[in-house]
Order: structure tokens, then sequence, then C-alpha cells
């Protein structure tokens, strides 16, 4: 059963009030396509590495020099592959345009995400007087 408009509207606004909130956990909610790609990248990497490192055993096995070269190579790259895409890949909750000029927030105290949302979901009826 689709929305009413008053219906779509609210949930817009509840949307927005979430990301000027809490734009950290927003996009922890939203997921990240560039952390997924990274995480598949590096998973790709690790697979590699067993291949090279098939390949260099096979080398040694038949007194193949070169397979056993192409083994360490391809094991080689595939390391470096995973560890620069575990260094890029965004932590989760990582804020978007967060340049060297803007401000960053300061970390809040840990609090449980059922204390937060039970905090704003006063301040709103507060707010709305109700």
């Amino acid at each position: 059963m689709p929305l009413s408009e008053h219906e779509q509207r609210m949930l817009e606004q509840m949307e927005r009030a979430l990301y000027a909130e809490d734009p950290k956990f927003a996009t922890a909610l939203e997921g990240s396509g560039l952390r997924t790609y990274t995480r598949r990248r590096v998973y790709q990497a690790v697979a590699g590495f067993l291949v090279g490192i098939a390949l260099l055993m096979a080398g040694m096995v038949a007194q193949r020099i070169w397979i056993s070269v192409a083994g360490f190579l391809v094991m080689l790259s595939c390391a470096v592959l995973a560890v620069t895409g575990w260094r890029k890949a965004p932590r989760p909750g990582a804020q978007r345009n967060a340049g060297p000029g803007m401000p960053r927030r300061q970390p809040a105290r840990r609090r449980g995400m059922m204390d937060r949302i039970e905090q704003r979901w006063q301040r709103r009826r507060d707010e709305q007087g109700h």
C-alpha cells in the first residue's frame, strides 16, 4: 500500500532530521557502495594471492623457474592490491565531504543507541509542543 502524501512528507522530514542530527548513524544505515567495492577488491586480491602461492609451488614441483617467478609476482601484486585497498576503504560512518577547511564534529561520549533515539524523540515532541 503506497504512503499518503502527508506520510511521505513526514518521512522525508524525519530523514532530513536524522542526517542533520547524526550523519554518522545515517550513513551507516544507508550503506556505502565504495566500502562494499573495496571489500570485494580485497577479497579478490586475497584469492589471487592464494593462486600465486599455488603457482609458486607448482613451479617448484615441476622445476620450472619461470612458473615460480610468475607465482611470486602474482603474490606480490595481489598483496599490494589488498593492502592499498584495505587502507583506502572508508570507515563505517566516516564523514563525507569533510575537507581540511571544514570543521569536524567533536566525538560525543558513548551512549547507547536507544538512549540517543529516545532523547531525540523527546526533544522533537517538546519542540512541537506535544
